[in-house]
């Protein structure tokens, strides 16, 4: 079987599983069983087919995983080397969650400086330092710039994240920076041109707002579950 084959299966093995568990979730039920509740209550046509379902998954695995994986393993990487920052982020859970449970996605607009330390991870580690190639089909004009027909675009949102003229001491891991000042109102949702990790516009990255949630809740629930140190 080819690779693509391979995966459809595995998809659909996957969505049979969790069809046949569905009752453990009953009152709490997460993102696949609302999306399947979809298709069932559409099933006039105007609900998700199971092709939809199958290409959306696909996409959760291509899109997402190794994005999630680069920016935890940056932010973890980045609090090892700066063992306050680490503390600090300890602290607030302790204080907001506690240590009796674990760290819940209702928690976390309650974490500012979890939320800051992710903001912070995407500003100097962007998981797609370039954006995803746009293509001007005819010759425009862009902020005093010429951009000839048929010209592929990509945006260096690495570049953007380390401009001195933009952020102070852009190449240090400051998360402060988002907690107050001119910066703490910066929201990487595309609003801000500053820090455009997803991209902004009509194609920003749809998966937007459930990427930041689940870096957040991830990378909460490292630091709140353990203790983290550098060996030696």
């Amino acid at each position: 079987l080819g690779l693509n084959q391979r995966f459809v299966r595995m998809i659909s093995k996957f969505l049979a599983e969790h069809g046949e568990s569905r009752g453990q979730r009953e009152g709490n039920p997460d993102l696949l069983d609302l999306i399947v509740a979809d298709k069932i209550a559409g099933d006039d046509g105007e609900g998700l087919s199971e092709e939809n379902i199958k290409g959306f998954i696909s996409d959760l695995f291509v899109a997402g995983t190794d994005t999630s994986a680069i920016v935890i393993e940056w932010a973890m990487a980045e609090m090892l080397k700066n063992p306050a920052i680490l503390r600090r982020v300890q602290e607030e859970t302790d204080r907001i969650v506690g240590r009796d449970r674990l760290l819940e996605e209702a928690d976390i607009p309650n974490l500012p400086y979890l939320q800051a330390i992710c903001k912070e991870a995407l500003r100097k580690h962007p998981p797609t330092p370039l954006s995803i190639p746009h293509y001007a089909s005819e010759p425009c004009e862009v902020e005093g710039y010429h951009i000839p027909g048929k010209t592929w675009l990509l945006v260096n949102i690495w570049a953007i994240g380390r401009d001195p003229e933009v952020w102070e001491k852009p190449l240090e891991f400051d998360p402060e920076r988002f907690m107050e000042g001119k910066m703490a109102r910066i929201d990487p949702m595309g609003n801000d041109f500053e820090l455009i990790p997803f991209g902004a516009g009509r194609r920003i990255c749809p998966g937007n707002l459930m990427g930041m949630v689940m870096w957040q809740y991830f990378l909460g629930v490292l630091v709140q579950g353990f203790n983290w140190k550098l060996p030696g």
